[in-house]
């Protein structure tokens, strides 16, 4: 009985581990843009960098907020400290000396402190650097979900990619070999030349070994599109899109016009983003030319004794508070504050200047991005055109081979020239597909946008 219990309890566990292992994932592209969203490793960091940014706010905040420290001491003299006084205070002979130590043995204190500032140009300008960080982190969360978007539908479109070759280079090989063996028959009653029958096996060679290629790429294909998903690279995952399907639902001439309102684009919110923070630089140096003060008041009690007695009822616990204010004046630094100052005046200038130069590149980058969409279309509908012509060819070539008209040369030519075109068909489709990830993504559509409240609902 105990056998039949270890037997099932290892089948088990077998069971429970394999069906942990063997998920397997369905995606549409736009399922795999939604779970790539939230699961990407790269998009996890960077809603965590909007968390350390929130802390990072409040950490700021803090520095200006009452600040309450306690100490507590303890003191055991093992060896008194011995004083020497004139011997003449004591009734003694004048010029001698008579030791005394002064003290009780054991001491406590216990004290409380509270830290106030009251003005700190620094502080104020830090709590307006705090926020501009934020929203720096909060644009480079967009920037990061905008490229991760782009980046998984690039994978998702390079495994389509490689399913498609696969599957067309399996289709050729086949046609190549029953080719090849109608041909070896045809060699053999004496009714064609050897050369017909190398002239095939060498085509079906290439086609082999592309085979083999694109078999090999698949699976990497699938490794990349898995580590964008954010999921182990061995996970099994089918994609319910065509490749035929995503080319033709991406074709949008609109988008060719749609206009682009600058301060919307990603590249330069985090620009501008990073003027504002050169500017607070600024503040900063110019604020420590003013005078801060801080306020502080403490409260203690002491009590000593020549026994450890500090926790007895009778102990006598002696107190003391006091108020103070603090009062810092710069007066004189050597001229190392105005070279701060004029250092972060450059900086801020040097920000200006990579402003202005982000403006001209996204304009640049939206004409580069729609001129590549617009040739990636166009592309794409030639290389329908010459696959259909190809294929025309090819079948002629096939017919007029058989019947003997036309040498294996000129078929190994049009079989060469149709899987080619085979080849330029399927990346222009995917040629297409990445385009409009990439016009979409200076255009900053569609927004992809996570606020620190969002990121707070999360748990971070």
């Amino acid at each position: 009985m105990s056998k039949k219990i270890f037997v099932l309890t290892v089948f088990l566990i077998s069971s429970l581990g394999f069906s942990q292992t063997s998920e397997t994932y369905r995606f549409t592209l736009q399922e795999a843009i939604t779970f790539a969203l939230d699961s990407n490793y790269t998009a996890i960091n960077a809603r965590r960098d909007i968390a350390k940014a929130i802390r990072q706010k409040w950490e700021t905040t803090a520095t200006g907020l009452p600040q309450i420290d306690g100490t507590v001491s303890y003191q055991n003299n093992l060896k008194q400290p011995v004083t020497l006084i004139p011997g003449e205070f004591g009734g003694g002979e004048p010029g001698t000396f008579t030791p005394v130590t002064f003290g009780t043995k054991q001491n406590a204190n216990i004290v409380a402190t509270l830290n106030q500032l009251i003005f700190d140009g620094s502080y104020l300008v830090g709590l307006q650097a705090a926020k501009t960080f934020l929203k720096f982190s909060e644009n480079a969360n967009e920037k990061t979900r905008l490229e991760v978007r782009k980046g998984v539908i690039n994978a998702y479109g390079s495994v389509l990619l490689a399913q498609e070759l696969v599957a067309i280079f399996n289709k050729n090989k086949i046609n190549l070999e029953d080719n090849l063996f109608e041909t070896k028959k045809i060699f053999e009653n004496g009714l064609t030349e050897e050369e017909s029958v190398e002239q095939l096996e060498i085509t079906l060679l290439d086609i082999e070994t592309q085979l083999s290629n694109a078999k090999r790429s698949e699976k990497i294909a699938k490794q990349m599109f898995n580590l964008a998903l954010g999921i182990p690279v061995e996970t099994p995952v089918i994609l319910t899109n065509s490749l035929d399907q995503l080319a033709n639902e991406h074709i949008n001439l609109a988008l060719l016009n749609a206009s682009l309102n600058i301060e919307e684009n990603i590249d330069y919110k985090i620009a501008n983003n990073l003027t504002e923070q050169r500017y607070l630089e600024l503040k900063l140096e110019k604020s420590k030319y003013l005078p801060s003060l801080a306020a502080f008041v403490n409260y203690g009690t002491s009590a000593n004794s020549n026994d450890f007695s500090f926790f007895n009822g009778d102990q006598k616990w002696y107190q003391s508070s006091v108020f103070g204010l603090n009062l810092n004046v710069p007066i004189f630094s050597s001229g190392l504050r105005h070279a701060k100052t004029q250092r972060a005046k450059i900086a801020l200038l040097q920000a200006k200047t990579d402003l202005e130069e982000s403006v001209e590149q996204i304009k640049l980058d939206l004409t580069t991005a729609r001129s590549n969409y617009q040739f990636a279309i166009e592309n794409y509908q030639n290389s329908k055109k010459n696959l259909q012509l190809a294929e025309r060819i090819e079948g002629k070539n096939q017919v007029k081979f058989t019947e003997g008209l036309v040498a294996s040369f000129d078929l190994r030519q049009a079989q060469t020239q149709l899987y080619t075109a085979q080849q330029q068909y399927f990346q222009a489709m995917l040629q297409v597909i990445n385009e409009k990830a990439n016009l979409e993504t200076v255009l900053n559509i569609p927004q992809l946008r996570i606020d620190s409240q969002t990121v707070k609902s999360m748990g971070y």
